[in-house]
């Protein structure tokens, strides 16, 4: 591929996406062009650069922008947000949420939904203690092809196989064909929608957690900053917002600072910071064990 081509794929993925293509993603970017060139009849790859210096929208666009987006994933991804959310985050809400008895949830760059589907189940586990509570988990991706597989919370056996516990998947999936497919109870728990992290991400809502996790290791600094900026406009002010292992806010002009002790979390409110961070068990500190 000539240099000036990559340029120009490389502009229209970062300005549509936040997604940064470095040189050395080349063979990325033929690899998982050449069936978009073959969908819209176009030659090679040298066609389908022309016809993208031609026009800057459209479906054409559209779908060069949703092949190079990353859509890796597994269930309950590095395990230790998910004790944190359960053992530290919850209590929380719940607590000083008891009139409302209402928790919103964002799962940002969802993919495949592995994630929101993660904390349907982690909050399901919980049992009576949350009976009458409500919880809105809102996931939303900017590739509209992934969000239709989420939809339908079939997996491969490779897939369950990353990350679910055995006992949750008896007790939450069912075998079909090859693959597994999670019950309607926890299906219907996740509304899944079509968001750029780029776009109006207001018209989502406000939210009491987001997470948005391995998602800002893609984007050049600028862009970091705008979607953090964002992302606290969205959160309710004593929310907390959980971000990748080796993403922060560090460089960024943020009023979210990390919770002490708890890897990946972020908050504006001293009231959470301080109750919460001195109380957390020691198993979300040390133990990798989910159930």
């Amino acid at each position: 591929m000539k240099p000036e081509d990559f340029d120009l794929i490389a502009g229209i993925v970062k300005s549509k996406s936040g997604l940064v293509l470095g040189k050395d993603k080349t063979y990325l970017v033929t690899s998982r062009l050449t069936p978009v060139a073959r969908k819209h009849k176009l030659a090679d790859l040298s066609a389908l650069v022309s016809a993208l210096r031609l026009r800057r929208e459209g479906e054409l666009v559209h779908d060069v922008v949703e092949a190079m987006t990353t859509n890796e994933t597994s269930f309950f991804r590095d395990l230790k947000p998910f004790d944190a959310f359960r053992d530290v985050v919850l209590p929380y809400m719940v607590s000083s949420r008891q009139k409302q008895k209402k928790l919103r949830i964002w799962c940002a760059a969802c993919s495949t939904g592995q994630e929101p589907y993660s904390l349907a189940i982690l909050l399901r586990e919980q049992g009576g203690a949350l009976a009458n509570w409500r919880f809105d988990i809102v996931a939303t991706d900017l590739n509209g092809a992934v969000l239709e597989r989420a939809r339908s919370g079939r997996y491969t056996q490779f897939e369950v196989q990353r990350g679910m516990p055995a006992k949750l998947l008896v007790k939450y999936f069912r075998k079909v064909d090859n693959d597994w497919q999670l019950n309607p109870e926890i299906r219907s728990a996740v509304t899944f929608r079509e968001q750029n992290l780029l776009g109006n991400i207001g018209a989502v809502g406000r939210f009491d957690v987001i997470f948005c996790r391995n998602v800002l290791i893609y984007f050049d600094p600028s862009t970091k900053e705008r979607v953090i900026k964002s992302l606290e406009g969205v959160l309710e002010e004593d929310g907390a917002l959980f971000l990748g292992g080796a993403e922060s806010t560090v460089g960024i002009r943020s009023n979210l600072k990390p919770v002490k002790n708890v890897r990946g979390c972020y908050a504006r409110a001293d009231n959470f910071v301080t109750q919460f961070a001195p109380a957390i068990p020691q198993r979300v500190l040390n133990s990798r064990a989910l159930v």
